[in-house]
């Protein structure tokens, strides 16, 4: 196996034990020799001055004429802001969100703009509590406009929604009343994975289930190769078109930041790093710190690392037209994501960690665990997948049968309800989406309560679709049940040994094997292995 990058580590011999996430406890596991472990980047530098950037990116924006140029007094302004599901772990404040609406609000303050809305762009994701969106904005802007004109996306709000037209491909498009009838919408992201920014914004984050359901479908999502690759992505194609409807009929202006993987400070930074590099005064930690995750309960786990917040850098902001804007952040995205990977493999090891972008301040449960294996950690590719087709995905979580009863319960329904009816996710689409999705109770909670829309269970099982047409078997490591796995319809093994040893009975001679040591956040920039020449066309084809 080739090692020419230095994140892509050749396990030899002299290997020590890898440290892998399981859930919010770190299991050390002794890989084959020969096998191979993808480690991230090093996280880029910052940005010296992020309000200096901001301004900088406003002033000289892409394809678009400057902020100030398009402001004057009496004006109807919203603002929409990205929600708390990026980044992952929530980032250190001040929050690059409070300093691009500070920035914003001098300007709109500047040429005598009031009438101003601030609106956090969730979707069908749960409502941002008072206190979450206090920490992201900064007391100061909180004050000045909470609850009147500070306030969470409503898509089942009564007259809430405008309706904008169809698209050429049928797609009918619906945003916040307030916003579609704006002069001007300006958008604040933090784009933290490629799948982020660009025309998905507005394009998800103001919309209700009239459109939402033209991309969050499982046919959408079986003809998306990675939705981490925009140009392999049938749901960025999507949500393209309905995003430049949006544009035709109102002005948007977007200002589109993006971070580095600096995930974790001191002293959580050693699982950063790679276990063969690291002190002995590292080692003994990295060592303790397992020990103590072990013996702790749950909650406590949790807390550990629901304490330290992310201290994630800017590392560029640019602003102006949706598609120049965007184009210019993924390329920041992909530098610091992507790591050069040489050739597919048999078996691929998935660690899940303890967080994914839809279980801010609750537990992942078994829902969120098959989202996160076969959605987004299959899904961070870019080129061919990571995992060969009807390859074995080894994933390692404890699989609870554990949902929270503020921001879950409807999960627990579809989970418990209809999921151990079938898995198939046409079935579930055709016959249950509709009427679970209208819920009286569930959409009370959604927009009341601190609950995810009835459904958003739906589009998390279509989610991991792809990975599920894709991959062959799954293996689960550390379950503490074998109910939720045999729901999911996967396996159980108590050791990764254990799984390894399963693996190869269905698996070539001398299989590849690949682990993926998420965290921090990265996605595999993957090389198909040289095809013989008569599969050349086969390939690119597939």
């Amino acid at each position: 196996m080739s090692t020419d990058h230095p994140c892509v580590v050749t396990i030899n011999h002299r290997s020590k034990p890898r440290v892998l996430f399981s859930g919010d406890k770190l299991v050390e596991v002794d890989l084959p020799v020969g096998s191979r472990v993808i480690y991230a980047k090093p996280p880029m530098e910052p940005l010296a001055d992020v309000s200096a950037a901001i301004r900088y990116a406003i002033n000289h924006p892409e394809n678009s004429p400057p902020l100030y140029s398009k402001l004057r007094p009496g004006m109807k302004v919203t603002v929409a802001i990205d929600d708390l599901s990026m980044p992952l772990p929530p980032m250190a404040t001040p929050d690059v969100r409070q300093k691009m609406l500070e920035v914003v609000l001098e300007e709109l303050d500047k040429h005598a703009v009031t009438d101003i809305d601030l609106i956090v762009a969730t979707a069908f994701h749960r409502p941002m509590s008072a206190k979450e969106i206090e920490r992201m904005t900064g007391s100061k802007i909180f004050n000045r406009f909470w609850p009147e004109h500070l306030y969470n996306h409503d898509a089942e709000l009564p007259g809430g929604l405008k309706y904008l037209g169809t698209t050429a491909e049928g797609y009918e498009v619906e945003i916040n009343r307030r916003a579609a009838e704006s002069d001007l919408i300006i958008y604040l992201n933090l784009t933290f994975v490629p799948m982020n920014g660009g025309f998905k914004s507005v394009g998800t984050g103001l919309v209700g289930y009239r459109t939402l359901k033209h991309h969050h479908n499982p046919h959408t999502i079986r003809k998306s190769k990675s939705y981490m690759d925009p140009k392999n992505s049938e749901l960025a194609d999507r949500m393209v078109s309905v995003g430049k409807l949006i544009n035709e009929k109102v002005d948007v202006f977007h200002i589109e930041s993006t971070v580095n993987n600096r995930m974790f400070s001191k002293p959580l930074d050693i699982l950063a790093k790679n276990e063969d590099e690291l002190t002995p005064t590292e080692e003994k930690a990295l060592k303790g710190l397992v020990r103590t995750l072990k013996f702790l309960p749950q909650p406590a786990r949790q807390a550990i690392f629901d304490r330290v917040p992310a201290p994630y850098g800017v590392i560029a902001v640019y602003a102006g037209e949706t598609k120049a804007t965007h184009d210019k952040i993924l390329e920041k995205c992909f530098q610091q994501l992507a790591v050069p990977v040489k050739g597919q493999s048999d078996i691929c090891i998935f660690p899940i960690p303890f967080i994914s972008p839809y279980n801010v301040g609750a537990f992942l449960n078994p829902l969120l665990v098959s989202v996160m294996a076969e959605g987004y950690l299959y899904n961070l590719h870019r080129g061919v997948p990571l995992l060969k087709k009807g390859g074995t995905m080894i994933i390692m979580h404890p699989c609870t049968d554990k949902f929270d009863q503020e921001q879950h319960l409807a999960y627990a329904e579809f989970f418990h309800k209809h999921l151990v009816e079938t898995r198939d996710a046409m079935t579930l689409h055709k016959k249950y989406e509709k009427t679970f999705s209208r819920n009286p109770a569930y959409i009370q909670m959604y927009r009341s309560g601190k609950a995810y829309h009835p459904a958003h269970p739906f589009y998390m099982w279509y989610w991991g679709e792809n990975g599920r047409q894709h991959r062959g078997r799954v293996i689960v490591v550390g379950a503490d049940n074998e109910y939720v796995p045999g729901i999911l319809g996967y396996e159980t093994a108590a050791t990764v040994s254990d799984a390894l040893r399963m693996a190869r009975e269905t698996a070539p001679e001398d299989p590849s094997i690949t682990t993926f040591r998420i965290c921090p956040l990265m996605l595999a920039d993957v090389e198909p292995d040289e095809a013989p020449v008569g599969e050349t066309r086969a390939l690119e084809d597939k």
